[in-house]
């Protein structure tokens, strides 16, 4: 048997994210969105919490030990107070959780200390691409090797933070299998688009295309080394993460619509007494609880390298992705026409819970 029982310094972790998810984020989430801009001072209060700190060893300056646990309780937390605040916060720990997972020692004591060190900084990856039938572990843009270093070509999208970027965790395709290669901001032949993303919701984070034109990175720069890495546990702790993030978005949408139709009095009764609604309210509770147990047993397996972590990883983002669209639609159907307007959160919410489909590449844990 095992339990999911916190321990207390997870507890006063989640208990500080959760203060400021709800204290910060939600408060500053709508005029975000609306301005497609997140407050610089609202990320380094989030970054000052010491979350991706408290996953790296002293070794490397940080004060704590990577827990894939801990880190779907904090996402969910995050997410819960606002999806793009919560990506924004995450974004070096695209770059440095990866490197942590699978990069050689040298790597580790190169690049970690750069990203913690200090005050939050646009460290990033980029991962996915535009392609109809997108699969992490086929990827277009490919790496080859040419007098003694690799060359990268390919087209990335989605990739938050890349116009100021310090660094980007590559993924590309190298001999059949997905390998990540750190490249350096003033690379040659590497390029971001002028003008960010424009998508369904996510506004306030600034999201990018970037373009790799036969860019040339060193052998010391592939993560791992020349031997390179095993891309399954890093996929697997992104999607661990975005289905994390699609329960918290879940939940918002459902204690917000629960509490809406607990209020609010139609024809003398309160809307969360009609049976069709008190139905939507159970199902949106029922499946919510079973994904995120799912994502819990799946960090878990990562954690203590349980069989089965890489299967659990894919049904709890599979699940996942389904789960939040469901729950943030009925959530929007539950406040009637109040749901469509702006000035309620849930149809963000909604549009928000339709992403998680290509979301995996954009949080990890």
């Amino acid at each position: 048997m095992y339990s999911f029982e916190p321990n207390e310094e997870q507890k006063m972790l989640v208990d500080a994210i959760g203060k400021y998810a709800q204290n910060d984020l939600r408060l500053a989430a709508h005029d975000a969105e609306e301005s497609c801009m997140l407050p610089k001072k609202l990320i380094s209060k989030g970054w000052e919490i010491g979350l991706l700190q408290a996953s790296i060893p002293e070794a490397y300056s940080g004060f704590g030990d990577r827990s894939a646990v801990t880190g779907v309780l904090a996402v969910e937390e995050l997410a819960f107070g606002d999806l793009a605040g919560m990506l924004a916060l995450m974004t070096p720990s695209l770059f440095a959780t990866p490197i942590l997972l699978a990069g050689s020692e040298e790597q580790k004591k190169e690049f970690l200390p750069k990203v913690i060190e200090g005050d939050w900084a646009p460290y990033t990856a980029a991962l996915i691409e535009y392609a109809y039938d997108f699969d992490a572990n086929d990827l277009l843009t490919t790496a080859i090797v040419e007098g003694g270093d690799y060359i990268i070509s390919g087209e990335k999208a989605f990739v938050p933070y890349a116009k100021d970027a310090e660094a980007i965790l590559v993924y590309a395709n190298f001999e059949g299998s997905t390998q990540g290669f750190i490249v350096p901001k003033d690379a040659a032949g590497l390029s971001v688009s002028d003008d960010r993303e424009k998508l369904m919701s996510l506004n306030a984070l600034p999201l990018y295309r970037v373009k790799l034109d036969c860019v040339k990175v060193p052998v010391s720069n592939r993560l791992g080394g020349e031997g390179g890495h095993d891309f399954d546990f890093i996929l697997a702790s992104l999607r661990i993460a975005s289905a994390a993030a699609a329960v918290g978005v879940a939940k918002a949408s459902f204690e917000y619509s629960m509490n809406y139709a607990k209020d609010r009095d139609v024809f003398g009764v309160k809307v969360a007494q009609k049976q069709a609604i008190a139905f939507m309210l159970a199902e949106m509770a029922t499946e919510i609880e079973a994904i995120r147990l799912l994502t819990w047993e799946a960090a878990w397996k990562l954690d203590t390298g349980k069989e089965g972590a890489i299967k659990d990883a894919f049904l709890a983002v599979t699940g996942a992705a389904d789960m939040v669209m469901m729950v943030t639609d009925r959530g929007v159907q539950i406040l009637g026409g109040h749901g469509y307007i702006r000035e309620h959160p849930v149809e963000m919410w909604m549009r928000n819970g339709r992403g998680f489909a290509m979301l995996t590449g954009l949080a990890i844990v």
